[in-house]
């Protein structure tokens, strides 16, 4: 199979420093692989509530000034909603999804009364109230069978990041039954990425360290919808001054990119996060050109 990476915004405001990261980190883990690796563009627009219209263009605008390009016309998740719609059918009919009426305040009850309280930036645990029926509530999202799937194979789940290490995880135990759809509407992240990678042929998954959290449910989706796993490798996060995450929910601001000089200084930026030598390039495509044999050498990306 051709290697191939992709970087995957949300068009929910422009790129700032800690997309940028990602995007370079992805774009470099392609390119140190040689001229037949494919490096992708997805934006994943899928849940339109949040989605700011035009900003996927900006953010292609973006990159562009700073000379990363894919090697493909960029996909977008709301045209290929009919792929998320077959998986979600073949899980249906395998007894691995099944529908929920229940609410965040159903969920924060149901967990209280279990004694379990929730923790800012922790997971809410789905207690599995609707695993057995709705109970005459109406369906407010479907969620994947955790538990049901996981009888099979039991236990933690394990794997390998590339810059994290060996990881694991009991998703039964520490996430529960996650959601797959609103009821609606919009999909959630974890099937449409999962569907999605496998779809576009994507052999090796680099982005923040934020989300090396779902790479468990999603290898459990991989399997059970039969599809292959990539390679994970998870970047350093930049971090605001109370040492969250940059985000735009926290205000990051957006990457200067509208001359060359700022475009090159925003990539310089990212590249310090990344461990990256300090430019002495005076372009864009020169400066990623350097950092490439960089690159290979800090992750072993064979040429």
């Amino acid at each position: 199979m051709r290697e191939t990476g992709r970087f995957a915004p949300s068009p929910t405001g422009p790129l700032h420093a800690g997309s940028l990261v990602a995007a370079l980190a992805s774009w470099l883990d392609v390119r140190a692989r040689g001229p037949q690796a494919r490096w992708l563009i997805r934006i994943e627009d899928a849940d339109t509530e949040r989605c700011l219209p035009g900003m996927g263009k900006h953010m292609l605008r973006q990159l562009a000034d700073c000379h990363l390009l894919p090697d493909e016309t960029p996909v977008w998740q709301t045209q290929r909603t009919a792929h998320y719609e077959a998986a979600l059918q073949k899980l249906q009919a395998r007894g691995l999804a099944y529908p929920c009426g229940c609410s965040r305040k159903d969920i924060d009850l149901a967990l209280a009364g279990l004694g379990h309280t929730h923790e800012r930036h922790g997971e809410r645990v789905y207690p599995g109230t609707c695993r057995d029926g709705l109970h005459g509530k109406p369906a407010r999202a479907w969620r994947f069978a955790t538990e049901k799937f996981e009888s099979n194979q039991p236990g933690e789940l394990h794997w390998t990041d590339r810059r994290l290490g060996e990881q694991h995880q009991d998703v039964g135990r520490e996430v529960g039954d996650f959601v797959l759809r609103r009821a609606d509407g919009p999909w959630a992240y974890q099937l449409a990425v999962v569907v999605d990678d496998a779809e576009q042929g994507v052999t090796d998954v680099v982005r923040g360290e934020d989300l090396a959290d779902n790479t468990a449910r999603q290898i459990l989706l991989q399997r059970a919808l039969g599809l292959p796993t990539p390679s994970y490798l998870h970047t350093p996060l930049v971090r605001g001054a109370d040492g969250d995450k940059l985000s735009k929910q926290n205000g990051a601001t957006p990457i200067d990119t509208a001359t060359p000089d700022a475009a090159l200084a925003a990539l310089d930026a990212a590249a310090r996060v990344l461990g990256l030598s300090a430019i002495t390039a005076t372009s864009c495509t020169a400066a990623l050109a350097g950092w490439v044999p960089e690159w290979r050498a800090l992750y072993n990306s064979r040429p």
